[in-house]
């Protein structure tokens, strides 16, 4: 192991998923992920998903950066936060809401349990 690391996709090997049934809204997104650290209850990679629309519940938080796309966050109680390429935000235990994608997105994260 190294103690500097890029984060880039050739850092890690992609893994595809799409979201649980029972959480789909809309579409037929396809995440990919290069989880670059896991480490002691601490990931860092890049993640991606193409269009589509699902139920999110966090119990980790998580920071993240949007490096490109477009994405609609919507919390519980109907409060919208679109993203773009350079916004950067963090998620906290407890956060319930959906993700849209609009236009496939890409993020960098940092997720602690």
């Amino acid at each position: 192991m190294t103690l500097f690391e890029r984060l880039t996709p050739a850092a890690a090997t992609p893994e595809e998923e799409r979201p649980a049934p029972e959480k789909l809204l809309a579409g037929d997104p396809v995440f990919t992920t290069w989880n670059v650290e896991e480490v002691e209850g601490l990931y860092c990679g890049i993640w991606q998903s193409t269009p589509g629309k699902w139920r999110i519940s966090y119990d980790e938080w998580e920071y993240c950066r949007i490096l490109e796309g477009r994405s609609i966050i919507t919390s519980e109680d109907g409060t919208e936060y679109p993203l773009s390429a350079g916004d950067s935000f963090i998620l906290r235990p407890g956060f319930k809401g959906t993700w849209e994608v609009l236009e496939t997105t890409r993020k960098d994260y940092v997720i602690r349990l």
